[in-house]
């Protein structure tokens, strides 16, 4: 694989063409994907012989986690891209997953208290995972709270950069805390390369497919999302040329 050739998508023309092709199939998949996941998980599904029909919140639990985790982790990788070689798209594609990585958080916190309130007696506990967790969320809204405010694009690229080299230690914690501490409540991975791990096939299937629709979902709307911010700063550069001239 030639990784040169992949730099010539770092020009925001280039990237717009592009991803123009791609992303009505891009949507179309993810629509059919989420749905087929989560039609199957809740309504086709039985109930678990412990912990009865709480454990469909899997369905929107371990995808929104999995995805608030790696999210961030593509964050890290984009703001390594532009620090390394100040490309401009890479940056931009940061900016713009930020609040979908928000909103997953946001949807793993509340579906991971409904279901631990029947499991544990609890709305919340000081477990190392949701604690990580819920910082993982405040550095998503610092990082977006950063951009805002500082009115020079590239200044505000390098500083969300390293706000994301250090919210990066929290979407690892996030990912293994459940391996460092053992003594935390949260419960191990619902999906492992350990077979013995994962959950029992009935409910692996849908969550797979439900999985690979957020997945989907997120590359759609992360595609959407930077055309705009491209767009945007172009506008910006534009009105700003005219006020110069």
């Amino acid at each position: 694989m030639n990784f040169n050739a992949l730099w010539q998508y770092a020009n925001p023309k280039k990237f717009i063409e592009t991803t123009d092709r791609v992303l009505p199939a891009i949507s179309v998949l993810a629509g059919l994907c989420m749905v087929a996941g989560l039609i199957w998980g809740f309504f086709f599904t039985p109930e678990d012989y412990r912990q009865g029909s709480t454990v469909k919140i899997i369905y929107l639990h371990v995808p929104s986690a999995l995805m608030a985790i790696n999210i961030w982790l593509m964050m890290l990788v984009t703001s390594l891209v532009w620090i390394v070689r100040r490309h401009h798209v890479s940056a931009l594609a940061a900016r713009a997953a930020a609040p979908i990585g928000m909103v997953m958080t946001v949807i793993a916190l509340v579906t991971g208290a409904i279901w631990g309130q029947p499991m544990w007696g609890t709305w919340w506990a000081w477990d190392p995972r949701l604690t990580s967790f819920l910082i993982l969320f405040l550095f998503y809204l610092g990082y977006i709270a950063l951009w805002s405010a500082i009115e020079n694009d590239d200044t505000a690229a390098d500083l969300t950069a390293i706000l994301c080299l250090v919210g990066s230690v929290f979407a690892l914690l996030s990912r293994y805390a459940v391996n460092f501490w053992n003594q935390g409540l949260h419960q191990g991975a619902s999906l492992s390369l350990d077979r013995e791990e994962n959950v029992a096939d009935v409910f692996w299937y849908p969550l797979v497919v439900t999985m690979a629709g957020f997945v989907l979902f997120f590359v759609a709307l992360v595609i959407l999302r930077t055309q705009t911010e491209i767009r945007a700063r172009r506008m910006r550069a534009l009105l700003a040329r005219e006020r110069m001239g």
